[in-house]
């Protein structure tokens, strides 16, 4: 009897996913700068999200956190994808950081930030929101847990430029 019982607890472990805790994600995000009058850098969330929605992460958050009136999180909620996703809820200290000034952002998401996920498929999505500005979003898929490098990018049309996630196991 004991016997059986480990053989289909065995069985079952093997169909859970590969944890993705030894990834790592390079990503570039282009921020274009437009030509108006009045320019605003930003403010830009990125998270990862399963096909279904979860598991959701937020990997990081560009805002004004310096603001001295301490109104730089009244905007977050412009982000409204990621606002309704989970952002309004998400832990960003530690993850959080400045505006940035437009062209190629280069950042690394660590694998310990990743702990925690199942290998698998996921959309790496950036969203920018700008004041006096537009909002656009833009998705790349990304597999978590592969056995190879693997490089992906999109185009935005207005607030983004091209977003390359680069994951390596």
């Amino acid at each position: 009897m004991r016997k059986t019982s480990l053989l289909v607890l065995t069985g079952a472990a093997t169909t859970i996913a590969a944890p993705a805790m030894a990834d790592t994600i390079d990503l570039t995000v282009t921020l274009p700068r437009p030509s108006v009058a009045e320019y605003h850098r930003p403010y830009v969330a990125i998270w990862l999200e399963g096909a279904t929605g979860q598991p959701f992460k937020t990997l990081a958050v560009w805002y004004d956190s310096d603001n001295r009136e301490g109104h730089g999180t009244k905007w977050l909620s412009d982000m409204r994808t990621w606002w309704r996703k989970g952002g309004r809820s998400a832990q960003i200290d530690g993850i959080s950081g400045a505006t940035r000034a437009p062209g190629p952002q280069k950042l690394t998401i660590p694998a310990a930030a990743l702990r925690g996920l199942p290998g698998g498929q996921y959309k790496l999505t950036v969203e920018a929101a700008r004041e006096s500005g537009g909002r656009e979003s833009v998705t790349v898929p990304v597999t978590l847990g592969g056995k190879r490098p693997a490089t992906t990018s999109a185009k935005g049309a207005t607030e983004l430029g091209t977003v390359t996630a680069s994951v390596k196991p």
